[in-house]
C-alpha cells in the first residue's frame, strides 16, 4: 500500500460511523506489546470525534447550556455523520449548524434554536474578521465642513449583522453568567443585533428600530450624510442634524464604520 493510500484509509477510517476499522487496512498496521492494532484505530476513532464535539461545545456554548450534555451530544454527533469537516482548519467546522439545526429539527424547535446557534457564530465571525480601518472620532474631528454633507460610511469588516425574533441574546447572556436558563420566548417585535469586534473585544448591543433604520440607509442604501439628515427630518423635524450627529458618533466611538470612498 502506497503513503497516499495509507493516508486515504486512515482518513476513512477517522471518518466512519464505526471505530471498528477496516480488515485490509488493520492488516498493514503492526500493534505494540501493550496496545494492538484494533484498539489503538479504535482510540485514535473515537478521539478525533471526540475532538469534534468539543469544537462545536465551544463555539456554541449557549446551545449546549440549553440542551445539556446529552441531547447536545446527540445533536453534535448527528451534524458531525450529516456535515463531517471538510476544512484544514476546525476554526470552519460549524459554519453550517445553524442551517442543519433547521433541517434536521421540526420548525417549532429549530427556530430559536437556530437563531441561538447563528448568534454564537456571528461572534466567531466577528472575532476573526480583518481588522478594516475603522473611522475613529480623531479622524472625523480632522474632516474638512465641506466634506460632511457627502460624507458615506460602510460596515466595518468585523460588524455581523442579526434580525432577532427570538430572546436569543438573553438566552446567550445567561449561558455566559452561568445563570439559570430564562425560557425561551418569541419577542413582540423583532429587532437587529449587532455583533462586532472593537479594541480586540468582541462587543453587542441591539438597536432600536429607529437606529437600524438610519444605520442601514447609510451602509447599505448609500446615503449621505446630508441624506441622513433629510430622511431623519420627517421624524425629527429641525432636531434631525442633532440626532443624526448624536447617532453618527455613538457608531464612530463603537468602531462599527468605515469611511467609503467616493
Amino acid at each position: 500500500m502506497r503513503l497516499t493510500e495509507w493516508q486515504l484509509a486512515f482518513e476513512q477510517h477517522l471518518l466512519a460511523d464505526t471505530s471498528v476499522a477496516d480488515t485490509g487496512f488493520a492488516a498493514t498496521l503492526l500493534g505494540g506489546p501493550s496496545l494492538d492494532v484494533d484498539t489503538g484505530l479504535a482510540i485514535y476513532h473515537n478521539a478525533y470525534r471526540a475532538r469534534l464535539h468539543e469544537v462545536l461545545r465551544h463555539d456554541f456554548g449557549a446551545i449546549w447550556y440549553w440542551l445539556g450534555d446529552e441531547e447536545f451530544v446527540l445533536l453534535a454527533e448527528a451534524y458531525v455523520r450529516r456535515y463531517p469537516s471538510a476544512h484544514y482548519s476546525l476554526r470552519w467546522f460549524g459554519e453550517r449548524f445553524a442551517a442543519f439545526i433547521v433541517e434536521h429539527l421540526v420548525a417549532e424547535q429549530s427556530a430559536p434554536l437556530a437563531e441561538l446557534a447563528r448568534l454564537e457564530w456571528a461572534f466567531t465571525l466577528a472575532f476573526d474578521a480583518p481588522q478594516g480601518e475603522p473611522l475613529s472620532l480623531n479622524t472625523m474631528a480632522l474632516l474638512p465642513p465641506e466634506d460632511w454633507p457627502d460624507l458615506r460610511v460602510s460596515l466595518a469588516p468585523s460588524v455581523q449583522q442579526l434580525i432577532c425574533h427570538f430572546n436569543s441574546v438573553a438566552i446567550w447572556r445567561a449561558s455566559k453568567d452561568q445563570g439559570d436558563f430564562p425560557g425561551s420566548q418569541a419577542l413582540d417585535t423583532a429587532h437587529i443585533c449587532l455583533v462586532w469586534r472593537h479594541q480586540n473585544v468582541c462587543r453587542y448591543r441591539s438597536l432600536e428600530p429607529a437606529e437600524a433604520c438610519a444605520l442601514a440607509g447609510m451602509v447599505s442604501t448609500g446615503w449621505s450624510f446630508s441624506e441622513l439628515c433629510g430622511e431623519l427630518a420627517v421624524t425629527y423635524s429641525e432636531g434631525a442634524p442633532l440626532q443624526a450627529v448624536t447617532w453618527l458618533k455613538q457608531w464612530v466611538e463603537e468602531g462599527l464604520l468605515e469611511r467609503r470612498a467616493p
